[in-house]
């Protein structure tokens, strides 16, 4: 999650000229009654998700999964991979998001200015659109953890996304026309929007960050054809704001009780600022017709400020996608002490635990521990460590679903507490997973960072950082500092570990071909055997890789692979902040553990797309 990358070095008083927004004139304009978009628009996502040669949403499909059906590219025949073709997007900063195809299209966004590209792939990535929505410049530096976005949403022939200055916009997927735009923040309360929205039905489902400047977290719906609000869910507050009602039933006696949001805080003075951003993932359930979300960590980092649980931070919702209201919580972190959002993606799957077929969550949390839920009733099935080195935690409680704390790490008043693991970094944070069904294993891309971190009384003003921390991270056990690893959720247990010299902050991908894809941020794409590991085949890339892979069937039959390289994100702060790297308290600790990245990448923004070459070795 958290930087501060640009450490509000950005007034936003010194950029208060007036927003101009306005589409770029398609480059060229497509027809209106182009046939392959209107075939798509007639398809609901439910059908697109199902079609193995359309990628139509960040995570493939609602649950999650990350998982294409394709299997022309095998483990067989990896090595063979070459690149088909690039796109510059013209921007030197974190490149987190997935790419979306629909048809003979791809949708492409980037990090701010937040420009959405459309590609025709019948031409080798030519561009049929362009849409900037010419965001505030003063955004830049609200935005803690560089100036990121994690992708478009598709729906009914529209594209959605966010604007850093939280704006969420909807255009046509034919033409890049504008048709809605609906302000939902304010980047002077120190809000942003960096998520990639789920269309569910008729809502377009968006949340807020800003932990680390004291927003008070919410997610919205909006309707897809108008962009009117159609629900806020707040994450801390009375029940009426978070909406919980009757038929709330949690599975844990400490997560029952009114108004939960507001007793579990000092005062409304800190619940009003207390945190709980919705900035990861959601996924959905169409037969239960729930979302599942987590909400971030609590403010300050400083939690000496705020006694109790802190209420609904750090926890995991399952909604009713029309109402918005709540039908359980879980809270992962009660009274987080390290950072450890619960923002991380929740995959669904049906998985035999002792015999019996089980409607499932797989959620690698930022504590390190791997959590297996029933997403009927939210009951922890199990949880163990996916982060070797996680001291944090003991274990989790299955009886209470509470995390045990080590009381020897957790961070002091003005005194240094040593070798925290996981770092504030998470055992993983943003970056997804994948779940193949084939092989029954989820794929975690992850950090191994520990840190030494000490707490201070810090006070809040509107807009600016709300942190009360001194953070210097640094590599975990066995010194290498990120790994891929592959997660059996049946046995509670990992099954094999790529390790990697950096975090590992891209998505992952995994296919029906047997094999599984992630990059790195030392300029590595790379496929791995997906039941051992082994590595089959690496491209080395113009810059870190924080982007999500995907696969889809272009046109001409054959199966592609893209992911988008561009470093930056938390992780790669000290390059794309140009940051000095002899400061490791830089970027709230992160530049202690990443003070080398300089020497092995420079800022970028390219789209890579790899396909098999074709008949007679051309690529």
């Amino acid at each position: 999650m958290k930087t501060l990358v640009l450490a509000m070095a950005v007034s936003a008083a010194l950029f208060a000229t007036a927003r101009a927004r306005a589409q770029t004139n398609p480059v060229p304009a497509p027809s209106a009654d182009n046939a392959a978009a209107q075939s798509a628009a007639g398809q609901s996502l439910l059908q697109l998700e199902n079609n193995p040669a359309d990628w139509p949403m960040p995570a493939k499909n609602y649950a999650g999964t990350r998982f294409s059906g394709l299997k022309q590219i095998t483990a067989g025949n990896v090595k063979n991979l070459t690149m088909a073709w690039t796109f510059s997007t013209g921007v030197l900063r974190g490149h987190e998001a997935a790419p979306l195809v629909i048809g003979d299209t791809m949708y492409v966004i980037t990090p701010w200015p937040d420009i959405v590209y459309a590609l025709d792939l019948s031409k080798d990535g030519a561009i049929k659109w362009v849409f900037k929505p010419h965001p505030s410049r003063a955004s830049q530096g609200v935005a803690c953890c560089d100036v990121v976005n994690r992708g478009v949403a598709y729906s009914d022939g529209k594209i959605f996304f966010n604007t850093l200055d939280d704006h969420t916009i909807a255009v046509d997927a034919s033409s890049g026309k504008q048709i809605w735009d609906t302000k939902l923040g304010d980047i002077n309360h120190g809000e942003t929007m960096t998520m990639a929205p789920l269309v569910v039905k008729n809502h377009v489902l968006v949340g807020v960050s800003g932990g680390e400047l004291g927003v008070r977290g919410w997610l919205k719906s909006l309707d897809t054809n108008t962009g009117k609000v159609q629900w806020t869910a707040y994450s801390t507050g009375p029940d009426k704001d978070v909406l919980i009602g009757k038929d709330f039933n949690p599975p844990y006696p400490e997560d029952k009780g009114p108004n939960l949001g507001e007793t579990s805080w000092p005062n409304k003075a800190a619940w009003m600022i207390g945190g709980g951003p919705v900035w990861g993932w959601i996924t959905y359930d169409p037969k239960l017709d729930l979302i599942y979300y987590g909400t971030g960590n609590p403010g300050p980092w400083n939690s000496y400020q705020r006694p109790g649980l802190n209420f609904w931070t750090c926890t995991l919702f399952a909604r009713d996608p029309d109402t918005g209201m709540a039908k359980w919580a879980v809270q992962w972190n009660p009274h987080d002490t390290h950072d450890y959002d619960g923002v991380n993606e929740s995959v669904l799957a049906n998985i035999a635990i002792d015999g019996k077929t089980r409607e499932v969550l797989m959620h690698p949390d930022r504590n390190g521990f791997m959590y297996v839920q029933d997403r009927t009733t939210g009951k922890i099935i199990s949880a163990n460590k996916f982060f070797p080195g996680a001291n944090t935690i003991e274990r989790i409680n299955l009886e209470t679903g509470a995390p045990v704390v080590n009381p020897a790490k957790v961070p002091q008043l003005d005194k240094t507490v040593t070798n925290i693991c996981p770092a504030s970094t998470g055992g993983k944070d943003w970056q997804p997973s994948a779940y193949s069904p084939l092989t029954g294993l989820l794929y975690i891309p992850h950090n191994n960072v520990c840190q030494d971190e000490e707490v201070s009384k810090v006070s809040y003003i509107e807009g600016t950082p709300y942190v009360g921390a001194k953070v210097a991270m640094k590599a975990g056990p066995g010194g290498y500092r990120g790994a891929f690893s592959a997660y059996d959720p049946v046995h509670a247990k990992i099954v094999w570990s790529d390790h990697e010299n950096f975090p590992v902050w891209s998505g992952a991908l995994v296919t029906a071909g047997g094999v599984a894809f992630y990059g790195t941020m030392d300029r590595w794409f790379k496929a791995v055997d997906a039941k051992t590991g082994k590595l089959l085949w690496k491209f080395r890339v113009g810059s870190g890789i924080n982007g999500q892979p995907i696969a889809y069937r272009g046109p001409d039959g054959r199966e592609y692979i893209a992911v988008l390289a561009g470093v930056g994100g938390w992780s790669g702060a000290v390059v794309a902040g140009d940051l000095d790297p002899r400061n490791p308290y830089g970027a709230l600790g992160f530049v202690g553990v990443t003070q080398d990245l300089p020497d092995y990448t420079a800022k970028g923004g390219t789209l890579y797309v790899f396909a098999l070459p074709k008949a007679g070795g051309s690529p």
